[in-house]
């Protein structure tokens, strides 16, 4: 029997809160780990388990799609560990969770330029509101980008990338066992980056561990086990579109757990650029919420 679509609608919200509740799970952990230590040791827990879980699927993968989904783990390490950089010297958590959406405006555009994919007319509609709530994040500190604000930007730019080479791996690779690999990959790297640049900690607190754990476990494991679940019965359209509720939650978990407020500035920023995630999606909301319309290729 086929799950219900608002079972599917359900499951796709509650993957959202899980990855905001990682925003603040990660930065919890910051306080006792180095960040890139953090994150190659998160990332390999939580791929380890994943693999486990679903290892007949990797048994079946052949080498020379294991290679593929190696080196797009590589990118997803890249692009993880300017994001762990972003949060670590970040002063606001809610914002940069906008800024790193900004790779769901930037995924045609990255397609353009690397694999000559013409982007939709919405895309080039998105692109400057996005970039116009950038620059009133940016006016926030007296015309200048913070360090952490420069870090989440290049993660959403490499996010993008990364989400244009995974989309052609989906269609060979099953996702769970795709995600395991790109995860081990991500741990694997960022551990041996750490290992050169950073200090490792003598001593971590308890307290540190439980948020680690709840980062590599819920945040991560369950999170992409609940999304790849979801993917299975669930609308494209559905996906894209909850997907994208993924900065609010953060905002406002952070307002409520760090005590984040947002200035004018931040709050114009912030809404411009999830207008932007939403023109950029245009297509698939129409779909959603105009099904008898003229639908567009999907």
């Amino acid at each position: 029997m086929k799950p219900h679509p608002i079972k599917a609608d359900l499951l796709l919200i509650l993957v959202t809160l899980l990855a905001a509740c990682g925003w603040v799970f990660s930065k919890e952990t910051l306080q006792g780990l180095p960040p890139i230590q953090f994150i190659g040791s998160r990332f390999l827990l939580a791929g380890v388990v994943l693999g486990l879980i679903g290892a007949p699927a990797l048994k079946q993968i052949p080498l020379t799609s294991l290679i593929k989904a190696s080196s797009t783990g590589l990118v997803f390490a890249i692009a993880m560990i300017f994001w762990i950089l972003g949060l670590h010297h970040g002063h606001h958590v809610g914002e940069g969770a906008f800024i790193t959406s900004m790779g769901v405006v930037l995924v045609p555009l990255i397609a353009r330029f690397f694999f000559a994919e013409t982007p939709a007319r919405e895309t080039w509609i998105a692109l400057p509101i996005a970039t116009t709530g950038l620059a009133l994040l940016s006016l926030n500190q007296g015309f200048s980008l913070e360090a952490g604000q420069i870090y989440f930007l290049i993660a959403a730019v490499i996010f993008a990338l990364h989400f244009n080479l995974t989309t052609k791996l989906v269609a060979t690779i099953a996702p769970l066992a795709l995600s395991a690999i790109q995860l081990c990959i991500v741990g694997i790297v960022s551990l041996g980056v750490s290992f050169t640049i950073e200090t490792w900690p003598s001593y971590v607190d308890s307290s540190i561990w439980i948020w680690f754990l709840a980062s590599a476990l819920i945040a991560t494991c369950l999170r992409f086990w609940l999304q790849t679940k979801a993917q299975s019965f669930a609308p494209a359209s559905h996906v894209v579109v909850i997907l994208t509720l993924e900065p609010i939650w953060t905002a406002i978990l952070a307002s409520l757990w760090f005590d984040e407020t947002m200035t004018t500035l931040q709050f114009s920023g912030c809404t411009l650029i999830f207008s932007a995630l939403l023109i950029s999606r245009w297509r698939w909301l129409r779909t959603l919420f105009f099904p008898q319309s003229n639908r567009p290729k999907i």
